[in-house]
């Protein structure tokens, strides 16, 4: 069977692959620019309170259109739509290499944020379409283990070509990625996907008033939002961390420890998901590996570097577990029947992203009014304070049928 006619619930590995390398590309874009914060330092005079802003415009652009994201992907269709995010983000990284300052660059990147939410949950809902229930999670591993990969790619090819030929390039070339991914997507997506014009429950339609006040997605939102922040900042500002705390280091080796935390996380990610389809309780999974997550980076501004890397690569490690089953536990609500998927993952990305954009923009001004050990334990403590909210979470059991895409 070709891939532009595999029904969903069916193994679609072609589809799944060109996604996973979207997932990859899309992610370098994300973290590119962490690796090339001392240069904009340099060369667009921006202190750290500015490049809090750049990093937080960008975060800003994800979680505003989470939602309407996953209401396009009603109307449109999760192909349609997620094509459109990656050719958005595209364009935008590719044009922010022209920046001529850091409030233009910040305006581009939240531009190319706008076109990353876009793209984000559909195609997570797209992936989980592909594979029947019991099997979807390893896969949603699989794809957000994308992310870490690509961060990877981008942290260490951000760091290399930006020292090399200049941040403009570092920006640019991770753009144009984007634009080829696209095309790929473009050609080997199965079109079968349709848009859901009906917006209320009723005849087996998705009810998007039902994702929007669901107490679980919220609540789920909530107690990660503070996890979500730690890991953002650790793997975007622990280049200038290094560079500031620590000048001995080089930003080569600031880069490849930041990398670790980022790609340790790729392998860890479809152990999450397998082991989310056989807990009776996600919950616990999530609330464990999130407080183990705070304390590592609690730990960060007193350890020396052997400890340090191992921390950091133990923060990777937990990372991937938890997000996969993060993006997992939508998917078997009863919310999310009938095609809202997309929706409710829209829903969790844009409360952890709006509120992590202000925890970036928080965390690079404690950075410089007070320091970078403030700062840590900032994220930490965040990080632990939030997880009591996942007792207002409804998990059903992992044997429950999950929630389906027509």
């Amino acid at each position: 069977m070709s891939p532009s006619s595999a029904p969903r619930g069916r193994a679609a590995p072609g589809p799944t692959l060109a996604l996973f390398g979207a997932r990859v590309v899309y992610a370098l874009n994300w973290y590119n620019v962490g690796a090339i914060l001392p240069l904009l330092r340099i060369h667009l005079g921006a202190d750290a309170a500015a490049l809090g802003i750049v990093l937080g415009a960008f975060l800003v652009g994800v979680g505003l259109f989470q939602v309407p994201a996953g209401i396009l992907a009603l109307r449109w269709g999760d192909r349609r739509t997620a094509l459109a995010g990656l050719g958005l983000m595209g364009a935008a990284c590719a044009a922010s290499g022209a920046a001529p300052s850091w409030e233009s660059l910040a305006a581009i990147r939240f531009a190319a944020g706008v076109g990353a939410a876009l793209f984000f949950a559909p195609a997570l809902s797209l992936v989980a379409s592909y594979y029947p229930a019991g099997r979807k999670g390893p896969v949603i591993g699989l794809y957000n283990g994308g992310f870490s990969l690509g961060g990877t790619i981008g942290l260490v090819s951000g760091a290399a070509v930006g020292q090399t030929y200049g941040w403009p390039l570092a920006l640019s070339l991770g753009g144009a990625l984007l634009l080829v991914a696209a095309t790929v997507c473009l050609a080997l997506l199965p079109t079968t996907d349709s848009p859901r014009p009906r917006t209320t429950a009723g005849a087996g339609g998705p009810s998007i008033r039902a994702v929007l006040t669901s107490r679980s997605i919220w609540a789920l939102s909530l107690a990660l939002t503070g996890f979500w922040g730690a890991v953002y900042e650790v793997a975007q500002y622990f280049v200038d961390f290094g560079h500031v705390v620590h000048p001995a280091w080089t930003p080569g080796l600031a880069a490849a420890i930041a990398a670790a935390v980022v790609f340790v996380s790729f392998p860890s990610g479809p152990v999450g998901g397998w082991i989310g389809e056989r807990v009776r309780d996600r919950r616990i999974v999530l609330a464990g590996f999130g407080a183990v997550t705070a304390g590592l980076a609690l730990a960060i501004p007193f350890l020396p570097l052997d400890a340090l890397v191992a921390d950091v690569v133990a923060l990777g490690a937990v990372d991937g577990i938890v997000f996969a089953v993060l993006y997992l536990l939508p998917t078997y609500l009863e919310e999310t029947r009938d095609g809202g998927i997309a929706l409710a993952v829209g829903v969790v990305n844009s409360i952890q992203v709006s509120i992590g954009s202000v925890l970036a923009v928080l965390f690079g001004w404690i950075v410089g009014a007070y320091g970078y050990t403030s700062a840590w334990l900032f994220a930490g403590i965040v990080g632990l304070a939030l997880l009591p909210a996942l007792a207002w979470v409804r998990d059903p059991a992992g044997s429950a049928e999950p929630a389906s895409e027509p």
